[in-house]
């Protein structure tokens, strides 16, 4: 069977990894599985993927730590699963570079629906479409064919969320969006009042965009609202 993309799974629960193998393999999603961080980077050096699901709870390296060890080399999106059911651990997580996560035990129609939208999100510029090739801002040039920027640091290439979250306000430059519909269009779902997501992705991406932290110049926060980019750039 030639499946059409193919996942990582990081998860020291093996009969969880067995599950979930099987399940998306419907989906025509391949997956190789591993029960260590340390396994999981040795196999990203190797292949190509569209996805990893990144555990939280693994003995010796835990998932932060893997995942700050895939995000010094890698955009990939990154999806945790955590069996911690409280806010600081997904707002780590998020601030850490996962692009979205899933709580223990979770429904797997619902693991199922986040994994295709990220790989789409992921996928979806690599043909062609009708979006500009590069939008170009001062000191800010966004290449939507790469999923890059180019700031004064250089260009570097951002994790699916950070991208999606910063094109959505650049294409809407000088409107006021609200949380809601940021969080619609960038996570392709319906809003539930929770800011810590889209707080933790503003906050990587204004380390990586913006000259001065304490005066954002891309994405300015419009107090009780939600944020706008800004239409003087």
């Amino acid at each position: 069977m030639n499946l059409a993309y193919s996942i990582l799974l990081i998860d020291d629960d093996k009969e969880l990894c067995a599950l979930i193998k099987q399940s998306i393999m419907r989906e025509q999603i391949h997956s190789d599985c591993c029960y260590s961080g340390t396994d999981g980077l040795a196999l990203l050096e190797k292949n190509d993927y569209q996805l990893i699901l990144l555990d939280v709870m693994m003995p010796g390296m835990d998932g932060f730590q893997t995942m700050e060890k895939i995000r010094s080399k890698s955009s990939i999106p990154i999806l945790m699963l955590t069996s911690k059911n409280d806010s600081m651990s997904k707002v780590q997580g998020l601030r850490s570079g996962a692009d979205d996560y899933l709580t223990k035990p979770f429904d797997m129609e619902e693991l199922i629906a986040r994994i295709i939208s990220l790989i789409r999100r992921y996928t979806r510029f690599s043909s062609s479409s009708n979006y500009s090739q590069s939008l170009t801002y001062k000191g800010l040039t966004i290449d939507v064919d790469s999923r890059s920027v180019t700031t004064q640091n250089g260009t570097f290439e951002l994790p699916p969320k950070e991208f999606d979250l910063l094109l959505f306000c650049a294409k809407n430059q000088g409107r006021i969006l609200t949380k809601q519909q940021i969080y619609e269009e960038v996570w392709g779902e319906l809003y539930v009042y929770d800011d810590s997501n889209i707080m933790a992705i503003i906050s990587r991406l204004r380390k990586k965009i913006e000259p001065d932290l304490g005066a954002p110049l891309y994405i300015q926060t419009v107090k009780g609202i939600g944020y706008r980019f800004n239409k003087e750039v």
